[in-house]
């Protein structure tokens, strides 16, 4: 910055190729013309020394460090912000309520404070939960897809999907309904079974309506109708807890990836239709992508791990179905 403004730059040029401001510009100027500085010197003034003194004399050495009298004063009130971060207040807010209090510091300042002495923004830690075995479990969300058209009505109506995600491969299937009854859940569960070539030993579903007549995180009341179907299918129910998304961490993350990825911009004759390309799509392109978490494709995990032998059957009159993953 001092070399351009000795080669005839103006502080705003100066600044500029310096990236900085012109009121920073104006304060090194002047502390380099301070300590010796002449504009028709030429650039060979500017030694080692003389950057020594003007940093010196533009940003001292504090007795605290990079820390001034903000922070200093901030300390003073360490708790009492400390309370306010770990009560969600937003900086912004801590910065009114100090204001009101007297005490008036930039809100870079304050966020600074903030993050390295209040924790302030710090996520709760995550700790990844072991996929398990082949065939244990399957996790299901029940989510708002989008407008489709029904041609038995005449009218676009609002889709749901349940998505099925297979645990140990993160293999998906998808249905597609226009209602949220148990009919519609166990005709979701009954595709997916033939999707997949089987019927997974643990179900781990939201807090839908039609199956958990009662949410609770130990002792869930299941309704009549779901408890009959999990008996004749034989696989156990684990629902998740109210408000716990961590519960079914593998489905959940994969309700935006099913809305911006098959939904998104599309457009379907029917929900006939949808479910169609929704299956085509589960077993190409979200089958065959490379995984962010396994660094594998799903579809070729969930056909690799697959036991040859035949795990459970539905019913007398069904076809024998292998256990999946």
């Amino acid at each position: 910055m001092l070399r351009a403004w000795l080669t005839g730059a103006g502080l705003r040029k100066a600044a500029e190729q310096a990236g900085v401001d012109r009121k920073t510009a104006r304060r090194y100027v002047e502390a380099a013309q301070a300590a010796g500085l002449v504009r028709e010197g030429g650039a060979g003034q500017v030694s080692d020394e003389l950057i020594g003194q003007v940093v010196e004399a533009v940003r001292p050495v504090r007795a605290d460090g990079r820390r001034g009298a903000g922070w200093a004063a901030l300390e003073q009130r360490h708790d009492q912000i400390r309370t306010w971060a770990e009560q969600g207040l937003q900086v912004e807010k801590i910065r009114l309520k100090l204001v009101r209090s007297g005490l008036q510091v930039p809100y870079r300042t304050l966020h600074r404070f903030c993050v390295q002495r209040c924790a302030f923004g710090r996520g709760k830690t995550t700790v990844r939960v072991a996929d398990g075995v082949p065939g244990k479990e399957c996790q299901v969300d029940f989510a708002r897809l989008g407008l489709i058209c029904d041609p038995a009505q005449g009218r676009r109506r609002i889709a749901h999907v349940l998505i099925f995600t297979a645990v140990y491969s993160r293999h998906m299937f998808l249905w597609l309904t226009f209602s949220q009854t148990l009919e519609a859940v166990i005709a979701g569960c009954e595709g997916a079974w033939r999707f997949f070539g089987g019927v997974f030993q643990v179900l781990v579903p939201d807090n839908l309506s039609p199956g958990i007549a009662s949410a609770d995180a130990v002792n869930p009341t299941f309704t009549t109708g779901w408890l009959d179907y999990a008996q004749h299918a034989g696989f156990a129910t684990d629902p998740a807890r109210v408000r716990a998304p961590q519960d079914k961490p593998r489905v959940e993350r994969m309700v935006q990836y099913v809305r911006g990825n098959i939904f998104a911009g599309e457009d379907f004759a029917d929900l006939a239709d949808a479910q169609a390309r929704g299956e085509a799509w589960c077993r190409s392109t979200a089958g065959l992508r490379l995984h962010g978490t396994t660094a594998a494709r799903p579809a070729e995990v969930f056909a690799q791990r697959k036991p040859a032998g035949c795990c459970r059957c539905l019913s007398a009159p069904m076809t024998c179905r292998s256990s999946s993953r």
